[in-house]
């Protein structure tokens, strides 16, 4: 495709996007998780056109170790969001990646029936690629590619928990911890890290196990929130019992995340914390095209098999010839 047709391809998809369309903007995530250069650089143009948008929009990450519930707890958030009839939702399910074809090998949409027959709702399962983070690569793009479609809530599902799983924390507003009942004594299990950055608890399954099963799960979250640093010095994560099958908690749970929302933004958190983010974003980006312009440059390419040689014949250390590598192609200022 030429740069021109390029270009006019892009600004097609990008006022589809803006037009709400869902094709359209299935089509541009799709271009943003693909590793062909083509396809980025059309997705890096779809996406500056849909920056400017002005779309306001609410980041929810759901995360919990697996079992929890995610998916189902989930839509029964979504549907108690729709009862606002302003509202649509895009949900973006992380699922773990097929090591055979990178695929993903789960089906959120098919776990969340209710939710995808509506129309103002749209699901993105997208396959983590084997990324640590909890999160697909490119999911802070398809955020942004979402609101630029006129979803004012995302919600985006991580693979489980674990130490990695605080990357979500670079990319949505509020984090929500999911826990199962019985779990207190599993709190040891549980990284640190993960714990930190929930800005609130909800006990899943809670119909499922007894009072006292539950209650003490609560209690030892509260006991285990007491300990660590604040987040905020705004908010205080709550710990909510939920059920997602008989709806217990989950209207307090959306009217905590609205409370949180409303209290950020009085205290101009909430737009300096996405300022962070894209900067971040922008970080990672850089460091992401660097790496992908070395290894395909020219002289990367004809001193790559030379210097491994070396280094495997331990005639120079992986350092000197990391260091020789690099300073082949990027010249060192004198």
């Amino acid at each position: 495709m030429s740069e021109s047709r390029s270009h006019i391809s892009a600004k097609k998809i990008a006022k589809q996007i803006r037009q709400g369309d869902r094709n359209a903007l299935s089509r541009a995530i799709t271009l943003v998780e693909s590793t062909k250069t083509d396809h980025q650089e059309l997705a890096y143009t779809i996406l500056d056109s849909c920056l400017q948008t002005g779309h306001q929009s609410l980041r929810i990450g759901i995360t919990g170790p697996p079992g929890s519930g995610k998916s189902t707890f989930i839509e029964a958030l979504g549907l108690e969001i729709l009862n606002n009839p302003d509202n649509k939702i895009a949900i973006l399910t992380i699922d773990p990646s097929s090591k055979s074809s990178g695929g993903s090998i789960l089906g959120d949409k098919a776990r969340m029936e209710k939710l995808s027959g509506r129309k103002e709702v749209f699901i993105r399962p997208s396959p983590s690629s084997g990324y640590l983070g909890g999160t697909s690569p490119k999911t802070h793009e398809a955020i942004l590619l979402c609101e630029a479609a006129g979803y004012n809530i995302i919600i985006v599902e991580t693979v489980g928990v674990g130490q990695s799983e605080i990357l979500v924390a670079s990319m949505v507003d509020y984090i929500l911890l999911l826990m199962l009942p019985g779990s207190g004594d599993e709190l040891q299990g549980i990284k640190r890290g993960i714990m930190e950055i929930a800005d609130d608890i909800a006990i899943t399954k809670s119909d499922e196990a007894s009072q006292k099963s539950v209650l003490h799960s609560q209690a030892a979250c509260e006991s285990a929130l007491k300990l660590l640093p604040k987040k905020y010095t705004v908010w205080k994560p709550h710990t909510t019992l939920t059920s997602a099958v008989t709806g217990e908690g989950i209207d307090k749970i959306w009217n905590n995340i609205l409370k949180f929302s409303q209290i950020l933004r009085e205290n101009g958190i909430f737009e300096e914390t996405r300022k962070k983010q894209l900067h971040q974003l922008f970080r990672e980006q850089v460091d992401l095209q660097l790496k992908q312009m070395f290894h395909n440059h020219p002289q990367t390419k004809s001193f790559l098999a030379k210097v491994t040689a070396a280094v495997e014949e331990k005639s120079i250390s992986p350092f000197t010839g990391a260091k020789k590598l690099v300073e082949k192609v990027i010249r060192p200022p004198r």
